[in-house]
């Protein structure tokens, strides 16, 4: 048995880390979907705003799903009005989707919600815990690039 104050074992840590990180991603997830847009939709949005338009197959590479299931994503979205589809401008056999102006809007008031409750979140620590979490933020980004 530790003695009381003692520091956690590395495997209890990451276990902590896991979990910690995971819910904090549920909830600005949460905050963030006004919408109720599922991941799979939140992924494609954010796909086809980071890159462009981009065909059907391209996108179940890049989300790691099958053509058939991102088809259904895209016609969901389409279908909201949040997708459009686009004529390939050198293959006439093939359609690309892009963001409609509604697509980039949502994407947008997802970004300010996302900040807008992370910053109501950290205003509710004292400084100290403020501090900490900052330099934190750097170690995390470290980790996530490694």
């Amino acid at each position: 048995m530790k003695p009381a104050g003692a520091a956690p074992s590395l495997e209890t840590a990451v276990t902590d880390l896991s979990l910690a990180i995971g819910q904090l991603v549920r909830r600005v997830r949460t905050a963030a979907n006004p919408g109720e847009l599922s991941l799979s939709q939140l992924a494609t949005l954010a796909r086809l705003e980071k890159r462009g338009a981009l065909t059907t197959a391209d996108l179940a590479r890049a989300e790691s799903v099958k053509p058939q299931s991102m088809g259904t994503t895209l016609a969901d979205l389409e279908q909201e009005g949040l997708v459009e589809r686009r004529p390939h401008p050198t293959d006439g056999r093939q359609v690309l989707f892009a963001l409609t102006a509604a697509g980039i809007e949502a994407r947008r008031k997802r970004r300010i919600a996302k900040q807008e409750w992370l910053l109501a979140a950290l205003e509710k620590l004292d400084p100290a815990e403020r501090k900490t979490l900052i330099a934190a933020t750097a170690l995390l980004k470290r980790l996530g690039e490694s």
